[in-house]
């Protein structure tokens, strides 16, 4: 048997889940901080890449887990090269291309990791390859791009140059029907999952987009949402949805159950602590501050889980990320018997 069939024969037992850090502080003017971010991606090498959306200063900030800065691209504009005006959401490839959606100029731009404009592509419209509103985006083993074209309530797949595969959905309420989908995820076996959200509900789907079960309706109770806009899974299937209008993430096991919720545990942030350190004003300012509301996640607009099974929440209208660890275990598959509910074992 080869190591990649026992790897298959593993199953990621969770443990717990804790608060790691938050990552950011408010800037509008570039550098150590962030402004709307909106979605996250990682590469290769362990670089974090920011999307933020502000209208006057929409940017990619490029940073590390250890809030280490390596730059930041992306001009303001409507049309330029390599310009951005109201990016959507972001992914990297298997070569480290930088691919962004653009809601207002209706395409996806492609740049090196550098931050060096590629290429583009896209135009507006309703016919197949074109888009409205398109928002998030996530690539598969083989680097096709599942694309949420909002708009046009439909999930489109590309290859990574570009070229169009198919696509799926309709406006609706009924199985594989969509009212804006925003945020688009793979699980390790190649799923879509998609946060629908007018409809209020996760759908998971096949690679080639054949229904395979929602979850979610709308509210504020557990397992209810009000909006949910990202979606991610970890390495042992679970799923996490920005619950964009609850202001918090929800967990899910692989068969959409509730598990458990982050609504925020934020700190002061090393970027955010240099600031007030700078400045007696500021300092004085904080001082006086009460600081419990700050602690809150407020309009998360994304999620994603990296290989290491850190969560990285997009803290949208706070201007940071704030940063969870996942704790599992391995065991064998056929110790456990997910198949079978009297063997089936649960730690929370």
């Amino acid at each position: 048997m080869t190591t990649t069939e026992k790897a298959k024969e593993q199953v990621y037992i969770r443990v717990g889940h804790h608060y790691v850090k938050t990552i950011g502080c408010h800037g509008v003017l570039g550098g150590r901080s962030f402004e709307c971010p909106v979605d996250t991606a990682f590469n290769s090498k362990g670089r974090i890449y920011v999307a933020g959306r502000a209208e006057t200063t929409p940017r990619v900030t490029i940073i590390d887990i250890d809030e280490n800065f390596h730059g930041e691209f992306g001009t303001p504009g409507a049309g330029g090269e390599g310009q951005l005006r109201w990016p959507g959401g972001i992914a990297i490839d298997s070569a480290d291309r930088v691919y962004i959606t653009e809601q207002h100029t209706q395409r996806v731009n492609v740049y090196d990791e550098s931050g060096a404009l590629i290429t583009r592509w896209g135009l507006y419209g309703s016919e197949r390859g074109e888009f409205k509103e398109p928002t998030g985006i996530a690539f598969d083993a083989d680097d096709n791009m599942y694309l949420a074209d909002a708009g046009n309530h439909r999930i489109q797949k590309f290859t990574a140059d570009g070229k169009y595969i198919m696509d799926w959905g309709a406006r609706g309420s009924g199985e594989g029907e969509f009212s804006m989908p925003w945020g688009v995820a793979l699980d390790g076996e190649g799923c879509v999952y998609v946060s629908d959200w007018g409809n209020d509900r996760v759908q998971k789907f096949t690679a080639d987009g054949e229904f395979i079960m929602s979850f979610g309706a709308r509210g504020s109770g557990s397992g209810q949402f009000h909006r949910p806009s990202g979606v991610s899974v970890d390495r042992g299937g679970d799923i996490y949805v920005a619950d964009w209008g609850n202001d918090r993430v929800q967990v899910f096991d692989p068969k959409g159950i509730y598990q458990l919720k982050f609504t925020g545990d934020a700190s002061l942030s090393k970027w955010g602590l240099e600031i007030i350190l700078g400045s007696p004003d500021f300092a004085r300012e904080r001082h006086r501050a009460t600081l419990e509301p700050e602690r809150s996640l407020w309009r998360p607009n994304s999620v994603q889980v990296d290989p290491e099974d850190r969560i990285i929440i997009t803290d949208t209208s706070r201007h940071r990320l704030q940063i969870y660890q996942k704790e599992s275990v391995a065991v064998d598959a056929d110790w456990l018997d997910l198949e079978n509910p009297k063997r089936e074992l649960q730690f929370r």
